[in-house]
């Protein structure tokens, strides 16, 4: 069933001044090949490559429709949403202190342990994977990162741990993420020893795994999430 994520994104290509490097662009994002995708769709591959180059005319809605349908069928919904924020980006002021996304995927449990980590929602899916981290300073993200902005956090994967230093009670993560049409399989809080009960009570109703990691220094903090990563790789 399609989004109005997906909907939004289509239109964004219709309107554009160039759907064929567009479409291009969101492809090669998500690693899938001319051939691949022709495939999925029933279309030969130079059709795909005249459609990207312009050769022939410019895409119409009904192709772009299938087009973006064969990528979904191919790599799923939130990663071709997340594709088309994938550029190259300069984070600086944006609030993201890291991001990774993992060769190897890891298991919420070893993050948690990682981190020393207290589940306080979502113990029972402690047992899933996680694709990569975003680790963000809670107070620029929120105030940077607006709109389609926040996509920036999910990198290529929405089963990702979302880790928000500095922050207060928990209630303003967790509020950002709630009203986000994508949710990280994990919210980590630092920088507080108490967080409030409507932020679990929101975690639980998002079936997000909701940690709050004991107040250590930053570095000391990505040292212990990036050793986990590297012994993984």
């Amino acid at each position: 069933m399609e989004t109005d994520e997906i909907y939004k994104l289509i239109g964004k290509i219709v309107l554009s001044e160039n759907p064929g490097l567009m479409m291009k662009k969101i492809r090669e994002n998500l690693n899938v090949k001319q051939k691949e995708l022709a495939e999925v769709i029933g279309v030969s591959p130079p059709v795909i490559s005249d459609y990207e180059k312009g050769v022939r005319r410019k895409a119409g809605v009904r192709f772009i429709k299938k087009y973006i349908d064969g990528l979904i069928k191919l790599k799923g919904t939130d990663s071709v949403i997340l594709s088309i924020y994938q550029d190259k980006q300069n984070v600086e002021n944006s609030g993201i202190i890291d991001i990774k996304e993992y060769k190897k995927p890891i298991k919420v449990a070893d993050l948690i342990n990682s981190v020393e980590g207290q589940v306080l929602a979502g113990n029972e899916m402690i047992d899933h994977y996680l694709f990569g981290h975003t680790v963000l300073d809670s107070i620029k993200a929120i105030i940077a990162l607006k709109g389609e902005q926040f996509y920036k956090i999910f990198g290529k994967s929405s089963e990702r741990a979302l880790i928000f230093t500095k922050v207060g009670l928990g209630r303003s993560p967790m509020v950002a993420v709630r009203i986000s049409p994508l949710k990280p399989r994990l919210v980590a809080i630092h920088g507080t020893q108490n967080v409030e009960k409507l932020a679990i009570e929101m975690a639980k109703v998002e079936k997000i795994v909701l940690v709050l990691i004991p107040p250590i220094e930053i570095s000391i903090l990505l040292n212990k999430i990036n050793k986990l990563v590297e012994q993984d790789d």
